[in-house]
């Protein structure tokens, strides 16, 4: 390419307009990763799994996309304010230093109103286009977890994944709600599962992440109990999860769930056993990844079972 249109190019990359769109483009994605999007796929899955499983079917489309977009809005504005309050440890922790918050490309005041911003809208929404039950749920699971779990447990306790466990756990009691506008023995029964798989799934990454999280001294259980202690634990839990999960048979889910469900707890009880007896951070990770697959698997099947057996 000749020079001159080379410097052509170079000129018209580097002019004010592109530096500004790629500053407007940065700013965006900063405050877009403060929501967590990995963390919302997993949460609206859940949410829209309770939904067809409540419906027996599929609901009207507009509720789906109206529910959908709440949780994003309440979910994600949780997200940003756990960013907020968690700015200073995030800024000590490898996986985390790089957030717009930790790293000061977001100022503490920005994040705040961002984040109260997105609660707000998620309760008007969910109010006004789906049904204040599922509201007032939402706005219970985002105050929980930015004010019982981020700011009171986390800091505090190495239990703060099993007591807060809970805010994660929401999701599936808006949907429910959504979907039939009160809750029920099965939507109760969501919310014990993800309950019970929370602990395994987080400790975890908290074995892969033990020393990160004790530079910030966060008593995470592996920090505060060790290792050994970690891996018993989660084989305790995932045996618990496996319990709970059978539970939703005699509330009418069928066969195809339960065999799902016994196929995936057995492997996620075994793998948990296998770590315990054989630690190491590979399988550490795989228990992790496999943890992430198993909740949106069950969930694919609750769905499959409830609307091949309608």
């Amino acid at each position: 390419m000749p020079r001159l249109e080379q410097h052509a190019l170079a000129t018209t990359s580097d002019s004010p307009a592109a530096i500004g769109l790629r500053r407007v483009a940065r700013t965006v994605s900063d405050y877009v990763e403060l929501t967590k999007p990995g963390i919302l796929t997993l949460l609206l899955a859940t949410t829209l799994g309770a939904m067809l499983v409540a419906a027996a079917g599929v609901p009207p489309l507009g509720l789906v996309l109206a529910t959908m977009l709440g949780g994003v809005l309440a979910a994600g504005g949780a997200n940003v304010l756990n960013c907020y309050i968690d700015r200073d440890i995030d800024a000590v922790m490898g996986r985390t230093r790089h957030r717009a918050t930790a790293a000061g490309r977001i100022s503490p005041r920005a994040a705040l109103v961002f984040g109260l911003t997105l609660t707000a809208l998620a309760v008007v929404e969910f109010g006004f286009l789906v049904n204040w039950l599922a509201a007032g749920l939402a706005l219970a699971g985002n105050v929980y977890y930015v004010l019982v779990y981020t700011k009171w447990l986390k800091r505090r306790t190495p239990n703060n994944i099993v007591i807060g466990g809970a805010a994660g756990a929401m999701p599936p009691l808006v949907g429910w709600a959504a979907a039939t506008g009160h809750l029920s023995v099965a939507a109760v029964i969501l919310f014990a599962i993800i309950y019970y798989w929370t602990p395994p799934h987080f400790w975890a990454l908290a074995l892969l992440k033990q020393g990160q999280y004790g530079r910030a001294d966060v008593p995470m259980l592996p920090v505060v109990a060790g290792p050994e202690e970690t891996r018993r634990q989660m084989v305790l839990y995932s045996v618990l999860l496996m319990a709970v999960c059978l539970l939703l048979v005699p509330f009418g889910l069928g066969p195809i769930y339960l065999v799902a469900a016994l196929v995936l707890n057995a492997v996620f009880v075994a793998l948990a056993l296998r770590l315990y007896q054989a630690p190491s951070q590979r399988l550490a990770r795989h228990v992790f990844m496999y943890s992430l697959w198993y909740l949106a698997l069950l969930f694919a099947a609750m769905v499959v079972d409830r609307l091949v057996l309608a």
